[in-house]
């Protein structure tokens, strides 16, 4: 049953995390059915008024998240615990509330975030992956990881990355600071960790084609910085599959991101 009201409004944040596989998307839209929608319909259902989540950002069709960041407001009188365990018994199974905390009515999800975590998952077995098909992208070939890696240090900082965004990218400036990127090889698996003050429309995923093409040896690393100067995508590396990205973490005020030890000298595979 709905819970009953308390008499006082509150806002909840909520840490979600989803399987974007079968999602046009996080945020609601026309052309198919989010995770948005999704938890918003859990939360009509626990709570038996309509909410409008308020997000960290936003995701892409197929596209998966470890930590998206999420608030609505309540009178509704529940613990914190009963406000993620009573709308996972609403959602499906690609789809799962974490973390659900009462935080003051002024947070904004996305103004107050300090920076975001994406990681990208590559496969490089020479056998493409069936149990993870959904969740990292196959590169057949062997990838030179230390010229990746030198490219990839050119990115870090503030810059313009008008090169690395979608045509239709909205955004008001085209520059963003990248805190970090760590390649981190596990076995057959590659994660490009990607840490930053926030991206553009598919900003990750062309920076890992980009990466990826300096791999393979299409393109040498000091090519990154032309691309930067420059600033023409049809220059830069072509834009990665959607499912091999993952929203891992939104960070605010004196909370420290989680590390990922960049590991040198890597070997080529």
């Amino acid at each position: 049953m709905p819970a009953r009201l308390d008499g006082s409004e509150k806002q909840v944040r909520l840490v979600i995390e989803y399987d974007g596989t079968r999602y046009a998307g996080w945020q609601v839209q026309p052309n198919g059915i989010a995770v948005q929608q999704v938890v918003e319909e859990a939360l009509l259902s626990l709570l038996g008024h309509s909410v409008r989540l308020v997000s960290s950002g936003r995701t892409d069709a197929g596209v998966h998240a470890f930590g998206m960041v999420a608030c609505f407001r309540t009178s509704r009188g529940l613990p914190e615990q009963a406000f993620r365990d009573g709308l996972n018994r609403y959602l499906p199974e690609d789809v799962v509330i974490r973390q659900a905390n009462i935080v003051p009515l002024d947070f904004h999800p996305r103004f107050d975030s300090q920076g975001k975590w994406y990681r990208y998952t590559l496969n490089l077995s020479p056998v493409r992956t069936a149990i993870n098909r959904h969740a990292c992208w196959t590169i057949k070939k062997p990838l030179d990881l230390q010229a990746m890696e030198k490219a990839a240090s050119f990115l870090v900082g503030r810059h313009d990355f008008t090169a690395f965004r979608a045509s239709n990218c909205s955004a008001k400036t085209t520059v963003r600071e990248i805190f970090s990127i760590d390649i981190v090889q596990d076995g057959p698996l590659l994660y490009l960790d990607v840490r930053g003050g926030g991206f553009l429309k598919f900003m990750v995923r062309i920076i890992v084609g980009t990466l990826v093409e300096v791999g393979l040896g299409k393109r040498p690393s000091e090519n990154v910085p032309l691309l930067l100067k420059h600033g023409s995508r049809v220059n830069a590396g072509k834009t990665a599959p959607p499912h091999g990205l993952c929203l891992m973490e939104v960070w605010y005020g004196d909370q420290t991101p989680c590390t990922v030890p960049l590991k040198n000298n890597l070997p080529k595979v």
